[in-house]
């Protein structure tokens, strides 16, 4: 018996009425109704003479039965090597059937579902259920369904209190297309794809965003932003972008050259107290830094059955015998990507595999995850009891505060060092050599240690760090194994000079790719003179800028600390970080 569908009920007439003068039960009905009518055309759920829930049953358990075959049978072809395109007939079999289950489902939700609602409301097929509500319907198979809401309820939904915000846009067919973004019937993050033109699709998501939230979106400018630059490398789904005032911190005198240091950032006080720092340094005659390590990492996890032989995977990759075999095969993925060593750690029958390598002008993120990715695949022949579990298993440590990196390094790592005279001291920074000396002892060294601190033995390395990085296109979420950072003082000179260093293990930039390909922080890398791939030596470009980095914090450590030993830091944070102007007003 098919439980599906049952005859449709005799019609009775409006007006017709029982012995007592009671109405019957009536069924409000379409006007557009037509009895002469032919049958519904035949539907995807119509595809065996079953019922609906084994139908249903069936064809969900062929689907995802031969998905799965078909994805088992492709991963042993990739492991052996085996081109995808031969297909063996059960394979032809199960890809058949993979299709036909999928056509059944997509048009039992999907074209069935709108099939049935207009083919059955046009002919009798649907009947009101008791009460004068007409929100409610009961179909043939006693299912509830929900109508559609009346065409004079707004379908754009509205927060409280808040009224829908419109704003006139350039024609009439970009009105059609917001209007199609709020209703849900065309993606917002397709609209570039769509419509080919970027600028364009950016203003037509702005304006479907304030109306759908009931927000306005003023002050967030759109206009004078190159949004092909972004597209499928910056940012997804963009309505506008941020605005950040860069300054000026300089010159910084670093290595016998000078740099004016660009740093975007919001906070008073920052950018005029770096330029203190390059002031007293330039005085004293300038700092020198080294870079002393290079190289970025990425750290897969692999798991076995037993700890034994995730050892013997630990041994054999850390067998130097075994190591240019695996240099060949990691070096394939680039002409810059170099591998230089492989850290191993164990957590039971889980093997962490740390690879460093250098990769060029680049950050070098994606480079070395090109390369182990090609370890992992040649290390499958000798090892294929091997499940590599995530490509990441966050012993890199990649945007995260981790003792690795601040032990073993991770990106440039860089010591920047200065001599500033006993006079420069006094007569810039306003302190005197001891009391830099014993501050930085009691809050860096000893304070940081109380708390309890993960390469944070510093006053405020993250925001020289972070400033520059947003300025020059650099990963922001980065700034925090970039940051760590150890700042040493020490009176020489029979005690009458200061020297300042500051080491930093894991600074993780690049002057390609990513963000520094935009216009405006291009712009600040080529003020640095380190814009784009040197020419003269692979890597030396992001070399520089990593020692700009260092020498950049080490003015910021002198002045800031110098501000704390004379008791300055409220003193000057009210003067220059605080405004009493009204912005708003100032804006309009």
């Amino acid at each position: 018996m098919d439980t599906r569908r049952r005859p449709p009920k005799p019609r009775r007439s409006n007006s017709s009425q029982d012995g007592g003068g009671h109405h019957l039960h009536q069924k409000r009905l379409p006007p557009s109704i037509d009895n002469s009518s032919p049958s519904p055309p035949p539907k995807a759920s119509d595809a065996l003479p079953l019922p609906l829930y084994l139908t249903n049953a069936i064809f969900f358990t062929l689907f995802f039965s031969v998905a799965y075959y078909l994805l088992y049978r492709w991963r042993d072809k990739i492991r052996n090597s085996t081109p995808l395109h031969v297909v063996t007939f059960p394979e032809i079999a199960a890809i058949i059937s993979l299709m036909a289950s999928f056509i059944y489902l997509l048009g039992f939700f999907g074209i069935d579902f709108v099939q049935s609602f207009i083919t059955r409301s046009s002919h009798d097929a649907w009947e009101l259920e008791g009460s004068d509500n007409p929100n409610f319907l009961i179909n043939k198979d006693h299912r509830l369904v929900t109508c559609p809401p009346p065409a004079s309820i707004d379908p754009i939904p509205k927060l409280p209190n808040h009224e829908t915000i419109i704003t006139p846009l350039a024609s009439v067919e970009d009105e059609e297309i917001v209007k199609s973004v709020t209703e849900g019937t065309l993606p917002s993050y397709s609209l570039e794809t769509k419509l080919g033109d970027c600028k364009r699709a950016a203003v037509i998501r702005r304006e479907a965003l304030q109306r759908t939230t009931g927000r306005s979106l003023e002050g967030l400018p759109i206009e004078g932003f190159d949004y092909d630059s972004i597209l499928g490398q910056c940012c997804e789904m963009p309505v506008g972008y941020v605005q950040i005032p860069v300054g000026i911190a300089g010159p910084l005198s670093l290595n016998g050259m000078e740099f004016m240091v660009p740093m975007a950032t919001t906070e008073g006080c920052l950018v005029a107290s770096t330029n203190r720092g390059c002031k007293a340094i330039y005085a004293s005659g300038g700092a020198s830094s080294v870079l002393y390590a290079d190289g970025m990492t990425r750290a897969p996890v692999v798991r076995f059955e037993t700890a034994k032989r995730a050892s013997e995977l630990k041994l054999f990759l850390e067998d130097p015998d075994n190591f240019d075999t695996l240099s060949v095969v990691f070096n394939r993925s680039s002409r810059f990507g170099r591998l230089q060593g492989i850290q191993c750690a164990m957590a039971g029958k889980n093997l962490y595999i740390r690879f460093k390598c250098s990769t060029g002008d680049a950050m070098g993120m994606n480079m070395v995850s090109k390369g182990v990715q090609n370890v992992l695949d040649f290390l499958q022949a000798d090892f294929p009891d091997m499940e590599v579990i995530g490509l990441s298993g966050n012993y890199c440590s990649d945007k995260k505060p981790a003792a690795v990196n601040w032990i073993s390094g991770r990106g440039k790592s860089v010591v920047c060092e200065a001599i500033i005279k006993e006079e420069i001291v006094k007569k810039v920074l306003k302190t005197s050599v001891a009391s830099l000396v014993e501050l930085n002892m009691l809050k860096n060294l000893a304070g940081s240690a109380i708390a309890g601190a993960l390469g944070g033995f510093n006053a405020h390395a993250s925001n020289i760090v972070s400033a520059v990085f947003i300025a020059t296109g650099q990963d922001p979420a980065q700034n925090v194994e970039s940051s760590n950072c150890i700042t040493m003082m020490e009176a020489v000179n029979d005690g009458k000079d200061l020297h300042i260093s500051v080491t930093m293990p894991s600074i993780e930039v690049g002057t390609v790719g990513g963000g520094t390909q935009l216009a405006s922080q291009s712009a600040c890398l080529n003020l640095l003179g380190v814009k784009g791939a040197s020419r003269e030596a692979a890597g030396s470009n992001s070399v520089l800028l990593a020692n700009i980095v260092a020498g950049s914090v080490l003015a910021g450590e002198l002045s800031l600390m110098a501000a704390i030993a004379q008791g300055q830091l409220v003193k000057s944070h009210m003067k220059y970080n605080r405004s009493s102007k009204d912005i708003s007003t100032v804006a309009s």
